[in-house]
């Protein structure tokens, strides 16, 4: 790796730190209990502003990789980090607005949050694959490592910016302005660091688009691949906005927030233990792997309900969920279509937005226990999409060379 864009990759990556704070914290039973006061409605309620995020990823996904791939990974860095600092500001201003349109201003703010994710997903995931380009699995891997450090901080920096309004109501604002403020920062300093995509650019003219498009082939084992980001985000996704709530409601927990610690923690295990057993293990057989224990963990923590199976399951998933699974599915899949690659990134987030947005919006309407049922039913669909690339995966390979 060059040294000159090591400060570069550190700004990539500090866009995910406080990212794993943006797509996690509406999931906190405190942070949901605390909007739902102030809006006037149900703790549940607020999961679909978690799915607004996966909605506004569905918009911008279509053009944000062409854009990526067309204008370079600064511009779709730099338009992410500035609506996703709208998102997270806008969600202090709708919280101060209460019952007069606070729910309807989140979840435009969400909308935006998803639309920053979009850009952020499809310009950060190449660039730093191209930084770190002799380990392109280890460098997206990097970027669920900074996320789950976030998320494992994330209770205790709850304890530290809550305050209580004059109305009585406790308010999480002072965290939404401060990550807002960060990532304008970000977005400033992004548009002056030396990026390789920029500079291959500044050396020569790349094939288009659309011309490298008009030779590449989806089969239907690609194809597989990319449902793929749509069902192990699920898993994780599932767990993130809904496991409190099952924990407290179902197992009787009355504050299970240190889930989300367990949760982390697992997910930075499984990030460098990950990272090294793909040295010696094809990354394609993690995709079979790790949805098999999640689906075995989700299921032991309907059945079991108690505090310690919430905590093995937080962890568990923290590990085989979260743990790089949907960033390990995006680099083989940039393996299998290197010319295009923030289009292909589009196509992995598109099925995850797709997911993100429904299930999510489903599991608004639905008790904790049938949330879990669902997350059950979507795993084990995971792991028959998983056991199917895995054995074709040769071919998917030899398509690859012929393309």
């Amino acid at each position: 790796m060059n040294k000159k864009y090591l400060p570069t990759a550190l700004i990539l990556y500090l866009n995910y730190f406080i990212h794993g704070v943006g797509c996690s914290v509406l999931g906190q039973a405190v942070i949901k209990e605390a909007l739902a006061a102030s809006w006037g409605v149900e703790v549940m309620t607020i999961t679909a502003i978690s799915a607004a995020l996966g909605l506004g990823r569905l918009i911008a996904l279509p053009f944000a990789g062409p854009l990526s791939d067309k204008l370079g990974r600064r511009i779709s860095t730099a338009i992410g980090s500035a609506s996703y600092a709208i998102y997270l500001i806008g969600l202090a201003l709708a919280f101060n607005a209460g019952t007069s349109g606070g729910y309807t201003i989140a979840y435009v703010c969400a909308i935006l949050g998803g639309i920053a994710n979009s850009f952020l997903d499809t310009g950060i995931y190449p660039a730093v694959a191209e930084i770190i380009s002799a380990a392109p699995g280890v460098a997206t891997m990097g970027i669920k490592f900074f996320i789950a450090i976030s998320q494992m901080l994330l209770p205790f920096v709850l304890g530290v910016t809550v305050s209580t309004t004059a109305a009585g109501l406790t308010s999480y604002n002072m965290l939404f302005y401060g990550c807002g403020i960060i990532y304008i920062v970000l977005m400033v300093l992004i548009l002056f660091a030396p990026l390789p995509d920029a500079d291959a650019s500044a050396a020569g003219k790349k094939e288009g688009l659309l011309q490298s498009l008009k030779h590449t082939h989806f089969s239907i084992e690609s194809i597989a691949m990319i449902l793929i980001g749509f069902t192990c985000t699920g898993t994780f996704q599932l767990w993130l906005n809904c496991a409190q709530n099952f924990a407290k409601d179902v197992v009787g927990w009355a504050d299970p927030s240190i889930m989300q610690t367990y949760y982390s923690m697992g997910t930075l295990i499984a990030l460098i233990v990950t990272a090294i057993l793909t040295r010696k293990i094809k990354d394609v057989r993690f995709i079979l792997v790790y949805p098999i224990i999640c689906l075995a963990t989700l299921i032991l923590v309907l059945i079991g309900k108690s505090q310690t199976l919430c905590v093995i399951g937080a962890f568990a998933i923290g590990w085989a969920g979260a743990g790089g699974l949907l960033q390990i599915a995006t680099s083989v899949c940039n393996m299998l279509f290197p010319k295009i690659k923030g289009t292909v990134t589009a196509l992995v987030m598109i099925a995850s937005s797709l997911c993100n947005y429904t299930i999510l919006t489903a599991a608004s309407k639905m008790s904790p226990s049938g949330v879990m049922t669902m997350n059950i039913v979507l795993t084990a669909i995971g792991v028959l999409l998983g056991l199917f690339v895995n054995l074709r995966y040769t071919k998917m390979v030899e398509l690859s060379k012929e393309d």
